[in-house]
């Protein structure tokens, strides 16, 4: 049985409703030109993107935003979290299952009173949040049913921020340059990752910023385990100290890299030098118009020209938006085709390692612009040393 929003108010959308629609057309819009009767988003940044919600309740099983051309937007929801999706969503009906088993006869009845049971139904195939079994149980009760890969459809959508998110992205940076300052500031012989980090939450709790989850912050050998998360590791002298971290405005990331170094590291400094040298050739690269692969082709460049392309292991970067990342969004990677456009944001973590496999590198969020690329960072990304 269906139920509706009326009951709850809409408490937890941060933006206007009207702008959640205008991102629904447009991606209906995109699945007139794909030729898709209907999407399955079960992606949560993309269900937050198109609704508000979270879709954290999705671990359970998913919760696909169904899509069509011409029919209202329908979720379906573990009855266990309706209340959740009503109250911090802008989807009006929403159709309840109970169990892990009830999802796909749910889901597959709504399909089938919606006639597209033998339709051309996209599904995020490349994305988290469904699982093969979850695609074949559907495919068993519709055996008619025309399943594509629409992972691409809503990135390529949301690739392009609006206003309100830009300033949203404009607004988190603030406290991610927050994070960066205290990190320099408090960084001396003797402290420990785990020191560090209580010392970023209190000063981002007085600041009424919001840290993104599993942040990464390395002090000396345990430089060598990209997206390690603190420990009470403490830093010693002429070692050096990375951060991946970040901060959300409505849930949207604004990211950043910095390196450090107690002391001095000639071998740390000098590979810290080419990765600032790529993170300015890549951005210096960017434009409306320039393909990803072409903005991964210039720091890539600068890297072989110094005769060390072992010492990078990644991709350039990639667009920053709900979530900081979602798997399946654009990518600044080798041959990637993807054409950049106004509006786009992206981060560029220029991540270098050495023979040891210590890690070190920078990184900065960026707005494409109509001439070019705003960097969103008020924060030098050279080495800083304490």
């Amino acid at each position: 049985m269906a139920t509706t929003n009326s009951a709850i108010p809409l408490t937890g959308i941060p933006f206007p409703k009207s702008e959640y629609e205008h991102r629904q057309r447009k991606v209906l819009d995109a699945m007139v030109r794909a030729e898709i009767d209907a999407l399955l988003v079960t992606a949560y940044g993309h269900q937050e993107y198109l609704t508000g919600y979270d879709g954290n309740g999705g671990y359970f099983a998913p919760f696909p935003l169904i899509l069509a051309p011409g029919r209202a937007p329908i979720f379906v929801a573990r009855e266990f979290d309706v209340d959740t999706v009503r109250a911090e969503s802008c989807i009006d009906e929403i159709i309840p299952y109970s169990q892990q088993s009830d999802f796909a006869p749910v889901c597959a009845d709504v399909l089938r009173r919606l006639g597209l049971q033998s339709q051309r139904v996209g599904m995020e195939l490349s994305c988290w949040s469904l699982a093969p079994a979850d695609m074949n149980a559907i495919q068993a009760l519709l055996p008619d049913l025309k399943i594509v890969d629409a992972s691409r459809l809503v990135p390529s959508i949301s690739a392009v921020k609006s206003d309100l998110e830009i300033e949203a992205i404009r607004t988190a940076m603030t406290t991610t340059d927050l994070v960066v300052t205290t990190f320099q500031r408090a960084l001396r012989i003797g402290v420990t990752e785990a020191d560090m980090l209580t010392l970023i939450t209190d000063e981002l709790d007085k600041a009424g910023g919001e840290l993104c989850p599993a942040p990464t912050l390395l002090f000396g050998e345990r430089t060598r385990l990209p997206h390690g998360t603190p420990k009470k590791h403490p830093i010693g002298n002429n070692e050096s100290a990375f951060m991946e971290m970040g901060t959300f405005k409505h849930k949207y990331a604004a990211g950043l890299c910095r390196s450090a170094i107690v002391g001095r590291n000639p071998a740390l400094e000098s590979l810290h030098n080419l990765a600032e040298e790529a993170l300015e050739a890549a951005i210096a690269a960017i434009r409306p118009g320039q393909t990803a692969g072409a903005i991964d082709a210039a720091a890539r460049g600068v890297i072989v020209r110094a005769a060390r392309p072992q010492v990078f292991r990644h991709r350039t970067g990639y667009q920053i938006g709900i979530n900081w990342t979602e798997r399946g969004d654009l990518s600044l990677e080798p041959g990637a085709k993807d054409i950049l456009q106004k509006g786009m944001t992206l981060h560029m973590p220029i991540i270098l390692f050495n023979e040891g496999g210590h890690g070190i590198g920078c990184s900065e969020t960026v707005l494409v612009t109509e001439s070019g690329v705003d960097v969103l960072s008020s924060t030098p990304h050279t080495l800083y040393h304490a």
